[in-house]
This record gives C-alpha cells, structure tokens and sequence, in this order.
C-alpha cells in the first residue's frame, strides 16, 4: 500500500528532529569547568576606584598582565567586588576567570579617546559603519584559551547613548565598539551577567569554537539604533540559552562575513545550539541569519523561543554578491507575541562593503525546517522573496499556527512544503512536497558535522 504523503512527511519530520537536535544538544550539553581557580586578586590590590568617576584602564590591564603569569599554574581569576568601576578597551588573558561581584559595575567610558583603534576584521574588510578600522571593544580576548566571564548578575555598561548619537548624527570617527568580543578564541563561558546599553554588539565571538553563553540579560533602550544582543560570526559550536535579550535591534544574529572579504576567509559559522530564550527587538528580529553570511551558516538548531513585541520574529537575509549560503536549519517552538512579521526571508536585503564585489556570486538558502509556531497578534505571517537566480529551495513548515490581521503570506522565488499550517500559506509552500522530502527524510536531516545596518 502506498504511503499517504502527509504520514511519510509526519515521520520524516520526526526523524529529522530526533537526529539533528540530539546532535546539536550535544553543544548545550557540553559542561565548562568552574572549579575555582588556584589564584585570585581584586581589582582594588592594582589601585582601581568604584566611584563610577576614576578612570581604571591602567588598573585593569595591570592586573590581567600580573595574571597571565599563572596561565600555566592553573589560571587565574579578577575579582571586581560591588562599585562603578569606569574603564576603557582591555584585553584579557588565558585561563582566566573575570568575576563580577553582586552590585559590580564595569562602566564603559565614553570618552572615544579611551578606546584602542584596530584594524577591521579580514572577513569583513572594513568596519561595518565606515571604511577603514574600527574601535576595540571594551573586553577583549584574542587568540586566547579557557576564559571565564561570570559573576553574581553582575553588570557591563556600555553607556552606549554617545555613541547612538554620534552614529545617526554622521559624526563617528570609526565603526562603534562591542562590550565583549573573542576573536579565534576557544572555550570561552559568558553567564550570569546583566549587560546594558550597548554601543553596537553586547557578546561578538568571531573564528572562535566552543562558546557558551547562558543565563544573561541583555537591554538596551528601545531607540538604541542597530543595537544586537549576542552575534555568533564565522564560529563553530556555539550555545546560547536560558537568557533574555531586550535590543534595539537584532537579540540573536548569526553572521559569517561580508561578500567578497567572507567568500575568501571561509570560515563559515556552524553546529550552534539556541533554546530558551526571551527575546524583544521594537526595530529587528528576534533571530536573524545574515545579511553578512559569505562563509556559510549551517547545522543551526534553535527552539523554545519566546518573541515578543519585535518587529519580526525569524529573518533569514542576503542578496546578490554574498556567495555562501544559508542551509540545514530547524527552529521549533516559537511563541510569537506582538509581531510585525513572524517569518522573513529576503534575497534583497543589505548593502555591500565596496564596489569590488561579485554581483554573481549568489547565495544559497535552503534546506530550512520551521515547525510548531504559535502567534498572536501578528500582522504578516510569512514573506519569502527568493533571488530570481537563485531562488529558495527546500523551506518546509510544520504545525505553524498564527492569529494575523493582516494579507498573510507573501511569496516570490521560493519553493517548499506546508503542513498544518494556517492561515493556508502561499501555492509556493504548499505544492512541492518533494521539495522537502528525500527517500523518506526530509532535506536538512544531516547531523551538525556537516544597507551596512543589516547589523
């Protein structure tokens, strides 16, 4: 007897989520070591001041370069104990623990001149607002091993409000700075920690592996403009849960560089494991993938999401000149609240770094499996506008059920299958189950080893 398609498409279905989520668990799964280290200083012993007024730079590089001489004798930790402890850019160190206190507060300055100048980052060949290098964040960690940035909820203040003037007032000198970033960095924990305001990006790993981030609250306020909560780019084995994103823009982006300068770093951004989460974005996505996404994103399982109050729920965005691609993905149970758009993908979206990019190089979106979405209030439930070229392939959607008010789905350029699904999604989606079927699995099955503010 011949298999009814809807049955081979329900177990498929289950197939697929038991194979890839147990594989992509295992990232979540993976425990940090958080014995206490061997050696431990305050940042009062190297002259540092809470009064929220002193500048502590010296302070802080003082004592990281005193530890990085227990790097090999067990690491150790700086202890930042209750206060407003105001500082510019520094760099940590390996096998380090930076601890914040309940009541702690490391205050960024704003003050430009206390933040370092570097070069951009070679996927992307520029900095993401102006050509040219851009300022370091305020904690930095390059090329570094085991590092630890915990605490008792204590908190980093960007103290962003300058730098969102100067940025809409065309009056910065360089691409604004993160609170942390890691570049090529591994075994990195960030947990238990609240961050506010932001200059740009609250938690940027970059070629980095193995990166946890689990238990913060991230905000911002609501007109902090292309402000993101934690960006994963061009990193591989990457969890982020249990934690509350409230950003201007994106809460949860993943990246992997910028057209010309992405295709030939070539390091894509893969086997990242996203639950848990609480995500408000007034002016972005509660999850986005791109618009930079030259070196690939892939093997990317998200689940128990709740959106709201966000101008999209999920964006999938690129255009002609990135390459790449955007593939094997699945993201289930999503409660969507409040949203504008609860499903965006655009072949359109994003402006170049230069003029040197290769208008042919196009991108590749497919392989893409949604399933079990409920929303109220939403305006839109889906637009899909694939590259003529390149249209997007294999967008399969289970058990997605939205209250809108509005013209439902909107489709060009894209090709899938539909289950379960209201309101009735466009004919694109619902009359290609071949599409996302392949000998009784659907598409996307294999397990995880395989405008410049688009920000």
């Amino acid at each position: 007897m011949k298999m009814p398609v809807a049955l081979v498409w329900l177990l498929a279905f289950t197939n697929l989520l038991l194979i890839k989520v147990e594989s992509n668990n295992a990232v979540c799964k993976k425990t940090f070591n958080l014995d206490p280290r061997p050696h431990s200083v305050s940042i009062l012993e190297f002259g540092a001041v809470g009064d929220g007024k002193s500048l502590n730079t010296i302070a802080f590089q003082n004592a990281i370069f005193y530890l990085k001489s227990f790097a090999d004798k067990g690491g150790a930790q700086l202890y930042v104990p209750p206060g407003k402890w105001l500082t510019g850019s520094f760099n940590l160190t390996s096998h380090l623990t930076l601890f914040l206190e309940k009541g702690a507060t490391i205050l960024a300055s704003p003050d430009p001149s206390h933040w370092d100048i570097v070069s951009p980052l070679p996927s992307y060949g520029r900095g993401i607002e102006l050509p040219g290098k851009r300022y370091r964040s305020l904690i930095n960690g390059d090329n570094l091993l085991d590092v630890v940035i915990t605490g008792d909820n204590g908190t980093f203040d960007g103290q962003g409000a300058a730098w969102w003037k100067w940025l809409e007032s065309g009056t910065l000198n360089y691409s604004r700075p993160h609170i942390i970033e890691f570049v090529s960095s591994k075994n990195i924990l960030i947990s238990n920690l609240t961050f506010l305001n932001a200059p740009s990006v609250n938690i940027h790993p970059v070629y980095c592996s193995h990166v946890h981030i689990k238990k913060v609250l991230i905000e911002t306020s609501v007109d902090s403009p292309y402000v993101l909560g934690v960006v994963p780019d061009s990193s591989d084995n990457v969890c982020i849960e249990d934690s509350t994103i409230n950003v201007g823009h994106d809460t949860v982006s993943l990246k992997s560089g910028w057209d010309q300068y992405g295709i030939n770093y070539g390091r894509p951004t893969t086997t990242v494991h996203i639950r848990n989460l609480v995500l408000k974005s007034p002016t972005g996505a509660g999850i986005s993938f791109g618009s930079e996404m030259s070196s690939g994103i892939s093997d990317i399982t998200v689940e128990r999401l709740t959106i709201h109050s966000s101008r999209v729920g999920v964006a999938f965005r690129t255009t002609r000149g990135r390459g790449g691609y955007i593939r094997n993905i699945t993201i289930s149970g999503v409660v969507l609240s409040g949203v504008d758009t609860a499903i965006v993908a655009d072949g359109h979206t994003g402006a170049h770094a230069d003029d040197k990019y290769d208008r042919d190089a196009l991108p590749v979106v497919t392989r893409i499996v949604l399933r079990n979405f409920t929303g109220d209030g939403i305006g839109l439930a889906g637009n899909f506008t694939g590259i003529g070229e390149s249209p997007f392939t294999s967008i399969c959607l289970k058990d997605i059920h939205l209250q809108t008010s509005s013209e439902s789905w909107l489709c060009s350029n894209v090709s899938g299958y539909a289950e379960d699904v209201s309101p009735e999604p466009c004919k694109e989606l619902v009359s290609f189950p071949s599409s996302c079927l392949a000998g009784g699995r659907i598409y996307g099955g294999e397990t995880a080893a395989e405008s410049y503010y688009s920000w």
